[in-house]
């Protein structure tokens, strides 16, 4: 006997585990064309986003959990993103460097 509520749940894992295995599919194709450096940055950023929120969301379980928590992650996320923000400029000096 089989509970179908555990049949639904894998079923859900199996389908975001290969929506997940697409997106690396199309990843690895944008490495290999030759695309401006901006558009692929850009196209596999949005990409690496869309995984990373699929992962989140479903393998570790905040969709299931109470709004308040998943609110709870997009002060933190932002304040990562502005304090990286502050280094990337630094790293755009590596251009330069060697001239």
């Amino acid at each position: 006997m089989t509970d179908k509520g555990a049949h639904d749940h894998n079923k859900l894992y199996l389908i975001v585990w290969f929506i997940l295995l697409a997106l690396t599919i199309i990843e690895v194709y944008l490495a290999y064309m030759t695309l401006p450096v901006t558009v692929m940055l850009v196209t596999l950023l949005f990409l690496s986003f869309l995984k990373a929120g699929l992962i989140v969301a479903y393998f570790m379980h905040l969709r299931f959990e109470k709004p308040s928590l998943f609110w709870t992650l997009i002060p933190a996320t932002l304040i990562c993103i502005a304090l990286l923000s502050g280094f990337f400029p630094d790293s755009m000096r590596i251009l330069s460097l060697g001239q």
